[in-house]
């Protein structure tokens, strides 16, 4: 009597397909929380393994009651809080909930490789996430999806992603800058190797060079964390060069604090001894005196998008803009003024 062949089992269609076991799983039970290729791949290995596989259930919405993971490895000041309460609000909307990894503690933790095996989250929101490219993308091999946030290095195309126009904003700034009659211009930028920073950089000196200024190493500066004491003390090192600029711009709004702070212990009125910018627009620009001259970037709007994206990812729908850029807008108040005389 021939025997009938053992029924194939979650494992079997793993090991068929080199996928995790929660991977597959999530394909049987419908969850729609997985890659559109990771399925494909999935279903191809039911096919194969024929009548004896598990059969998948029937796909379902995934946006109603889903869990979120969203990690922030950063303490929750007014940049960062802005994002991650906007992210929840949103997921509220949509029925959801969220559980979120913060503090920088955060960044020494190995999260992004445990996120596919939990059977307990859907998918991920990953703001400004310090982890080399490299692990992103095993993250998205693996089928897992996720939405970054501002990512700190250049992605590839079939990573979702969320920033703001840190070009189109910085250039913008700096033509109000150099409106104002500056040519000796400062320029303290973030850390080095960070999309950011590079971004708003080349925004800085194409609106120099648009009216005949070259970059020039000796009025430039980038810092190692976008602090106020960093900025500071590139403050400090520009402001008493022999030559000293008639305008500092800086990365962000803290580290504008901080060039405000420099100018004061030498005496430097501003704006009418030195102008000073800064960019995000967060409520510290608007505490100083005068109040900074800066960029606005769309922070809540950033949360809300990539909630969007994400929800659209775990509803297998197809998504034409995976790299999403908002604008930017330049808000003039009392930090810059006319070059001294």
């Amino acid at each position: 009597m021939v025997r009938p062949r053992a029924r194939a089992t979650v494992r079997d269609v793993a090991a068929e397909t080199g996928l995790s076991i929660a991977t597959v799983s999530r394909v049987l039970n419908g969850r729609a929380n997985v890659a559109p290729h990771t399925r494909d791949l999935v279903l191809e290995a039911v096919d194969r393994l024929g009548g004896q596989a598990p059969r998948p259930r029937a796909a379902q919405e995934a946006t109603t009651g889903a869990t979120i993971y969203v990690r922030c490895p950063y303490l929750l000041t007014d940049y960062f809080g802005l994002i991650v309460s906007s992210i929840g609000e949103t997921v509220d909307l949509h029925g959801g909930q969220v559980i979120l990894g913060t503090g920088e503690a955060a960044q020494r933790a190995p999260v992004l490789s445990t996120l596919p095996d939990r059977t307990d989250i859907a998918g991920a929101i990953l703001i400004l996430p310090p982890e080399p490219g490299e692990e992103l993308v095993r993250l998205r091999d693996r089928g897992f999806p996720f939405v970054v946030i501002d990512p700190r290095t250049p992605l590839p195309r079939d990573i979702v992603a969320v920033s703001a126009a840190h070009f189109a904003g910085a250039r913008k700034l700096m033509a109000h800058v150099v409106g104002l009659g500056h040519r000796r211009v400062g320029i303290i930028g973030g850390p080095v190797k960070w999309l950011p920073s590079e971004a708003r950089m080349a925004g800085y000196t194409a609106s120099l060079a648009d009216v005949g200024v070259l970059p020039s190493a000796e009025l430039q500066r980038s810092v190692p964390e976008p602090n106020t004491e960093h900025g500071h003390r590139a403050a400090c090192e520009l402001l008493d060069l022999p030559e000293r600029p008639t305008a500092l711009v800086a990365f962000n709004d803290k580290m504008a604090v901080g060039v405000l702070r420099a100018a004061a212990e030498r005496g430097l009125r501003v704006p009418e001894d030195l102008s000073v910018a800064g960019f995000d627009d967060i409520d510290l620009s608007r505490a100083t005196r005068p109040m900074l001259t800066t960029v606005r970037q769309p922070l809540q709007e950033m949360g809300r998008m990539a909630v969007t994206l994400l929800m659209r990812l775990l509803n297998r729908h197809t998504l034409e803009a995976l790299h999403v850029s908002l604008g930017t807008d330049v808000i003039v108040r009392g930090s810059t003024g006319p070059v001294p005389r």
